[in-house]
């Protein structure tokens, strides 16, 4: 039995992280430094540690380039600051007992400090260490703690307007589901942090209170205790304690004010790529400013009575520097712009690679956009196409070809141009430097910038500065950065261009991957029964009717069943939709049980299937003018009424009708689907919100062909 619980033990032992005992040590540490007496060795390698320890938070804090990197610095400052007020305690417990005995009676670290501080005049030791409490309370702990309260508010403001921006990306295709989520976990962790240094920044400041209060206490029991227990002489009783007492408060004062500096640049840092160095270096590499300070301090050296020598060299310096910085500013542009020297060759004959094919997929640029396409000044467009091709491609279900961009010089700077085909798609303008506060139909209140229209819907939009983001959020608009405004279009135009995107070579890929799961099934399709011309055709009309092709298997099967009654893609297309049903519902039903739906009134649906009947055979149906005035009229009323209540707008007819009234509305009511009874599940549940009427509004015999 003893054998078999040392046995566990030892494997408990062995499985458990030591690494995980390092913070419970270290507050029992702290606990024991405020209740038991230390001895000198100890404390000096205890007030070493802790100034390594702060010079170490500062160097990181330096170096972070966000305030995130460093998310742990709440806690390290609250242990941080425990140690050091133990340290205290502990070190004034031995000022008071041993203090009699000598200068080093509390260690030498203390007795260095004070001696070095003090100089040899008291008063002048105190007033110094004074100004350095000062200098910590009043102004890094002071400012440092209203960055943080200031920071907190605003950080906790923004989260709606953030999130919806998150939510906004991931809608447009921008961005996938992972990526959502790690962004709002980084806003959550942001938030979080925030509101921890706004609690943090009082640990310091409280800290800076208790290390004057010690200070008195000390003096003024060491004198008490010197004079009234030892008798010792007044002088030097004061010689004693007040050079213990200054020496313990300024070992503890300096990694106080390391602290309190490390809080300060942590809550005032701007999250960039760069870190506090090469931010303020490349900042501070402004020539005229470098220059006009040269000449002032040259003005101010020859004044009389000035020290020359000194503001004459420093004015020197300061140019040489501004000189260093121009010239190595003009070295990085002429590597920039100095073209490569062609090669001196004799005329090259036409060939076939002179004559160039227009690209699938592109996007032209001006001049002005191109800092949005270099990564290695933070453009993030290209990531943004990136993600709007994987996005679209997982929901269509085919690969998506990639986009080429390209600058235009015949485009205004800040245009922009998507292409399909060699054809122009899609225009649009963006203000890089900028941001684009979308008004997504409710807000409160307005930003200042300059009003323009969101260029893939249309929507109301300003275009503002980048400081004002947070306020924006916070008033309910969707603020993107231009890269995302640009990749927004890009995904509204390929996705009702999808079926133009799709050619033999995708379907032949697509056909290869299913075959080699399945390949009886595609073998007895194509070339048994259709050609793939013919199934290119019919996959191009589900895409251009919204349905995706990601379910191959029961697109295939149902093309080989029905391929025996007719071999027109628009028909083969009409039969197969059908089958798909479930798909096509679930992409209406956005986080719906019930398919909230529109339907025909009877005696209009049964009027428009006996006029289908009589035009048997002509590419389209004619109707009396002012009736299909009044329908389409009657449709985009209801359409409107639908979306308002927070529905998609779907039209269910009979599937006689159902092809030639999509064709109809498509572009006339292009936010209305249109399906047919037989494509809904038998177990879908179904609900009519409206049933749309329309009549003839005068006797006009004419008729007008749709």
């Amino acid at each position: 039995m003893n054998t078999l619980t040392l046995s566990t033990i030892r494997q408990s032992l062995s499985r458990y992280d030591l690494a995980g005992l390092g913070l419970p040590v270290l507050v029992l540490l702290i606990m024991a430094m405020l209740v038991v007496p230390l001895p000198p060795l100890l404390l000096d390698i205890l007030f070493t540690f802790n100034i390594m320890v702060s010079l170490v938070v500062v160097m990181i804090a330096i170096g972070t380039r966000k305030p995130l990197d460093f998310s742990s610095f709440p806690s390290v400052l609250l242990f941080a600051t425990m140690l050091r007020l133990a340290l205290n305690v502990a070190s004034t417990r031995v000022v008071l007992v041993h203090g009699h005995e000598g200068p080093e009676s509390a260690g030498k670290v203390i007795a260095a400090f004070g001696e070095f501080v003090i100089g040899g005049n008291y008063v002048v030791g105190f007033i110094i260490f004074v100004i350095l409490m000062i200098v910590n309370f009043f102004v890094v702990t002071k400012g440092a703690g209203r960055v943080s309260e200031v920071n907190a508010r605003f950080t906790l403001d923004a989260m709606p307007g953030k999130q919806m921006s998150i939510d906004a990306d991931l809608n447009a295709g921008v961005i996938d589901q992972e990526t959502a989520k790690k962004r709002r976990e980084e806003l959550a962790q942001e938030s979080d942090f925030f509101g921890s240094m706004d609690g943090a920044s009082k640990f310091v400041s409280g800290d800076a209170i208790a290390g004057l209060l010690i200070l008195i206490i000390s003096i003024v029991g060491g004198l008490a205790i010197g004079i009234g227990q030892h008798s010792l002489p007044v002088g030097e009783a004061t010689k004693l304690y007040v050079l213990l007492t200054i020496g313990d408060g300024l070992v503890a004062q300096i990694p106080s004010l390391f602290l309190s500096l490390a809080t300060a640049i942590i809550v005032t840092r701007v999250t960039t790529s760069e870190s506090m160095t090469e931010q303020a270096s490349s900042q501070f590499s402004n020539v005229p400013a470098l220059f006009i300070s040269a000449g002032i301090l040259t003005i101010m050296g020859l004044v009389p009575g000035m020290p020359h020598m000194v503001f004459l060299t420093l004015a020197a310096a300061t140019a040489g520097m501004a000189f260093m910085v121009m010239r190595k500013q003009l070295q990085m542009e002429q590597s920039l712009t100095t073209p490569a020297l062609p090669v001196n060759e004799g005329p090259k004959e036409l060939d076939w690679d002179d004559v160039e094919q227009v690209d699938l997929i592109g996007l032209e640029i001006g001049y002005g956009l191109i800092p949005l396409v270099n990564q290695e000044s933070g453009g993030q467009l290209m990531a943004r196409v990136k993600g709007v091709r994987k996005k679209l491609s997982a929901e269509l279900g085919f690969l998506v070809q990639p986009v080429r961009i390209r600058d235009a010089l015949n485009l205004e700077p800040d245009a922009y141009h998507i292409v399909l085909n060699g054809v122009v798609r899609g225009r649009g303008e963006v203000k890089v430097g900028r941001e684009l506060a979308i008004n997504p139909g409710k807000v409160y209140g307005t930003v200042e910038g300059q009003a323009t229209k969101e260029p893939a819907f249309g929507l109301d939009a300003v275009w503002i500065e980048p400081a004002w983001r947070d306020q924006a959020r916070a008033l309910g608009y969707t603020v993107v950065d231009p890269s995302t405004a640009i990749a927004t279009h890009m995904n509204k135009v390929l996705r009702e261009s999808a079926h133009e995107l799709l050619s033999h070579d995708e379907v032949q890929k697509l056909l290869d991957k299913l075959g080699a799961k399945s390949p009886k099934l595609v073998e007895e399709l194509v070339p048994g029964k259709l050609s793939l011309g013919a199934v290119t055709r019919t996959l191009q009309n589900l895409l251009q009717e919204s349905v995706p092709i990601r379910d191959m298997r029961t697109v295939v099967e149902a093309l080989t069943e029905v391929s025996s009654r007719t071999q027109d893609p628009d028909q083969l297309a009409q039969l197969v939709r059908p089958k798909l049903g479930r798909m096509i519902v679930q992409g209406l039903l956005d986080n719906r049980d019930t398919l909230m739906v529109l339907t025909l009134d009877p005696h209009l649906e049964q009027l428009l299937h006996n006029v289908l009947q009589q035009n048997n055979g002509l590419s389209g149906m004619v109707l009396e003018p002012s009736l299909a005035e009044s329908l389409f009229s009657a449709l985009r009323e209801s359409a409107r009424s639908t979306e308002e209540q927070g529905f998609p707008a779907v039209l269910v007819v009979s599937p006689a009708i159902r092809p030639w009234m999509s064709k109809a509305v498509r572009f006339r009511v292009s936010e209305l689907t249109v399906m047919s009874y037989s494509e809904i599940p038998d177990d879908q549940p179904v609900k009519v919100i409206n049933t749309v009427q329309a009549e003839p509004r005068n006797n006009n015999s004419s008729v007008t062909k749709v």
